[in-house]
C-alpha cells in the first residue's frame, strides 16, 4: 500500500498527500512549474535519509549493503511528471537492446533474445561463443550529473530539462540512519539516489552510447546489467577481445568500476572437439538478472521447484483453516504458480522431460489440496508464449519484431531453418510454430 510507504527527511507521509490532495495541488503546481522556469530544484527536497539495506544474510563488509534513499514524497510526485516527459522523448532513441525500465520490454526478451543470438550461431559448423556477464561496483552511486547533462542534451531532451536534471543530483543533502544511530549530513554530487523515482531512468542515456560496433559482439544491457556476447567462428576471437577492451575504456571514461569479483565469463562449445583451455569463467553456471543459464536450466529448475514446495506448506496451513476453495485457488495463483511460471517462455521449451514431470508434481499436490482442476504448465507456457509474440508482433520498435516476418500470403510466419533441438525448443521457434497453429 503506497500510503504506508516511510516518508522522507520533511516528514509528510503520502497519506497526507493523497488525503489532501484537493488543498495542496494548485500549491505544489505553482512551485513545480517555478522549479522547471528556473531550472532548479529547491534544496528542500534534495534532502534525503540513507538506510543501509543489506544485500545478504552475512555482512562482511561496507559493500553488502544498499544505500536505499528515502527521499521526499513531495519530490517523487515532481519526478513521477519528469519520468513520463523524459520517456517520451528519449524512448524511441535509446539503445534498442536496452531492456530496463521501457514499456513492452522484460527481462524475459532480454534473455531471449539473447539466447536467440547464441542458438542461432551455434548451428553453424566450427562455431562457439564466449559470454561476458559484467558487473559494475555501485553504478547508481558513480552517475556523473555533468556528463549526464551531454547525454541527455544528446537525445533531444531539452537544455533546460538537462540543466534542472543536474540541479536535481548536484547539492544533495544526505544523512546515514542504521537503527537509532544517525549520522551528520553531507553534501553529495555524484550518483543518482537508489531510491527515486527517476534514477533508474537515468541509467538508461548514461550508458546509451555503450554499444558494439562489431555485428559478431552483441552487447544487452538490463539497467545495469550488462552482458557482452562474441559470435567465435574458427577460432578467431579479435573482435570480442576489442569489444571487451572497448568497454573496460568506456567504463573508466564514464566513472563506472567493473566489479571482477562479479565479473564473469561463460564459454559455450558444443563441437566435437572443444577448446578446453578456455576457462575463464568462474563458476559452471552464470546468472543474468536472476536467471540460470547454461543452456540446460537444470539449476534455475531446481531453484524453481525448491521455492514452489517450499510455499506449499502455507496453502496446507490454509486448507486447515477452512478457506473457501476460490481463495486457495487465488494464494495458489499469487504465490506458489507464480513461482513456477517465473521466466516460462525461456526456458520450459528446453526442460527435460523429467524436469517437467517434477515441476507438473507440485501442481498435482497443489491441485489435491485445493479439490480443484489447475491449468498444467504446459497449457500456461503455450499461453504466455503466444501472448509474448502477439506483443511483439504489436510492437514495430521491439528488437525481437522483425524476427516474425509474415510469408506473401499473409497468414503465417516465416519458420527460420533449423539444425539442432536445442535452438527449435527456444522461444522464436515456439513462438512462430505457435502462431503458425
Amino acid at each position: 500500500n503506497k500510503r504506508r510507504k516511510a516518508p522522507g527527511p520533511d516528514g509528510v507521509t503520502p497519506a497526507c498527500l493523497k488525503t489532501c490532495a484537493d488543498e495542496l495541488a494548485p500549491i505544489f503546481s505553482q512551485i513545480f512549474n517555478r522549479s522547471l522556469e528556473l531550472c532548479e530544484v529547491p534544496d528542500c527536497l534534495k534532502r534525503s535519509t540513507i538506510i543501509p539495506v543489506p544485500k545478504k544474510s552475512k555482512i562482511t563488509g561496507l559493500n553488502d549493503y544498499r544505500p536505499v534513499a528515502l527521499t521526499s514524497v513531495v519530490m517523487k510526485s515532481f519526478e513521477k511528471l519528469v519520468l513520463a516527459y523524459l520517456k517520451d522523448i528519449t524512448g524511441p532513441l535509446l539503445d534498442p537492446l536496452q531492456f530496463a525500465y521501457r514499456a513492452n520490454r522484460s527481462v524475459d526478451d532480454a534473455v531471449n533474445i539473447g539466447l536467440y543470438f547464441i542458438l542461432q550461431h551455434l548451428d553453424r559448423p566450427g562455431t562457439y561463443v564466449r559470454i561476458l556477464f559484467v558487473d559494475f561496483s555501485s553504478a547508481f552511486n558513480t552517475i556523473i550529473p555533468s556528463l549526464l547533462h551531454t547525454k541527455l542534451n544528446q537525445l533531444s531532451v531539452p537544455s533546460s530539462i538537462c540543466q534542472w536534471i543536474t540541479s536535481f543530483l548536484t547539492d544533495r543533502q544526505q544523512l546515514v540512519r542504521l537503527g537509532k544511530f544517525t549520522s551528520s549530513s553531507r553534501t553529495t554530487n555524484t550518483g543518482a539516489p537508489q531510491g527515486c523515482v527517476l534514477s533508474p531512468l537515468l541509467f538508461s542515456p548514461y550508458t546509451n552510447d555503450c554499444t558494439s560496433k562489431d555485428p559478431s559482439v552483441k552487447l544487452l544491457k538490463f539497467a545495469d546489467d550488462t552482458t557482452v556476447i562474441g559470435l567465435i567462428r574458427d577460432g578467431d576471437e579479435s573482435a570480442y577481445r576489442q569489444e571487451v577492451k572497448e568497454l573496460a575504456v568506456w567504463c573508466s571514461h564514464n566513472n563506472l568500476e567493473l566489479n571482477k569479483l562479479k565479473t564473469v565469463e561463460m564459454i559455450v562449445d558444443f563441437r566435437r572437439n572443444p577448446l578446453h583451455f578456455l576457462t575463464h569463467h568462474h563458476g559452471q553456471h552464470c546468472g543474468y538478472s536472476g536467471e540460470i543459464q547454461d543452456l540446460k536450466w537444470v539449476t534455475h529448475i531446481d531453484s524453481i521447484v525448491k521455492k514452489a514446495q517450499q510455499r506449499l506448506y502455507f496453502l496446507r496451513q490454509l486448507k486447515k483453516f477452512n478457506l473457501p476453495q476460490e481463495l486457495l485457488r487465488q494464494f495458489y495463483s499469487a504465490v506458489i504458480e507464480s513461482v513456477l511460471c517465473t521466466s516460462i517462455t525461456v526456458w520450459f521449451g528446453s526442460a527435460t522431460k523429467s524436469d517437467i514431470r517434477r515441476l507438473q508434481r507440485t501442481v498435482r499436490t497443489a491441485e489435491r489440496i485445493i479439490g480443484a482442476p489447475l491449468p498444467t504448465l504446459q497449457e500456461l507456457y503455450t499461453s504466455r508464449v503466444r501472448k509474448r509474440a502477439q506483443k511483439i508482433i504489436l510492437d514495430p520498435s521491439h528488437p525481437s519484431h522483425p524476427l516474425f516476418e509474415l510469408l506473401p500470403s499473409g497468414r503465417r510466419y516465416r519458420a527460420p531453418n533449423i539444425r539442432t533441438t536445442r535452438r527449435m525448443n527456444s522461444f522464436f521457434p515456439q513462438a512462430i510454430h505457435l502462431m503458425n497453429n
